[in-house]
């Protein structure tokens, strides 16, 4: 039986890269992974309505930089910079450096269907909206495989329409899968607070196997080795049939 595990996590360093980068000591380490919990819950309850997907934090030396990916740019600069000023003010504080040492950058995502975490979202908002789920879930399914996903799998767990037990119920179409390292698969996890009871929604999207360069490179060399080999042995063939065939003088 294969473990469930953090589809992110055991991609680390294989085809994802970390959330946070920097170096610490043993004392500031603790202190600083709290900091960036901190300063991601700020972020995204205050973005709650710029659709934020994931936000990268980048430590150098004093300086740290943010980046915020979202589906909504312009919620987030505000008019003419107004609000990411604001914010970036605010972060600074809670980061207690000077607002000059912290850069917020705006990533746009161009394909929201295709972004787990906000197709998570999306789901929990309908259901938070009474929309029956199971519309929800096949809805969202369809969008996603339309705009271009090889596989997609959605799972909801919770009092599902209000019911007495708990229960899980999931959508999936495509195939998604969740032990190769090299499929690029993107994990979203959110949550509906309904009237009775909180429902989680997880989000997987297959989008396609990441190969590395070098392999591919490799591979394209012994292609092209393969293909030179057997056209001169063709053309030497063709080469030995021809004189057998010419008569002597």
């Amino acid at each position: 039986m294969g473990q469930k595990v953090n589809p992110f996590a055991i991609r680390l360093g294989i085809t994802r890269d970390w959330v946070s980068k920097w170096y610490a000591n043993k004392k500031q380490f603790p202190i600083q992974v709290h900091t960036d919990f901190r300063v991601r819950q700020f972020l995204k309850t205050k973005l709650a309505d710029a659709s934020v997907s994931r936000i990268l934090i980048d430590r150098a030396a004093k300086r740290v930089n943010i980046t915020i990916q979202t589906a909504r740019p312009g919620i987030v600069i505000g008019k003419k910079g107004e609000d990411i000023e604001k914010l970036r003010a605010e972060t600074a504080k809670m980061l207690k450096l000077p607002s000059t040492d912290v850069r917020l950058n705006i990533s746009e995502i161009r394909k929201p269907e295709l972004d787990a975490q906000l197709v998570a979202d999306g789901i929990a908002q309908q259901i938070e909206k009474r929309v029956m789920f199971r519309r929800a879930m096949k809805r969202a399914v369809m969008s996603t495989m339309r705009s271009g996903a090889l596989g997609v799998k959605v799972r909801l767990s919770g009092r599902l329409n209000g019911s007495e037990i708990a229960r899980t119920e999931w959508a999936r179409e495509g195939r998604v899968p969740l032990h190769t390292f090299r499929a690029d698969i993107d994990y979203g996890l959110g949550e509906a607070r309904t009237t009775y009871g909180v429902i989680g929604v997880k989000v997987w999207i297959f989008k396609g196997e990441v190969f590395d360069k070098a392999e591919l490179a490799a591979q394209d060399a012994f292609v092209e080795a393969a293909q030179a080999a057997q056209g001169a042995a063709a053309n030497a063939a063709a080469a030995a049939a021809a004189t057998a065939t010419t008569p002597a003088a």
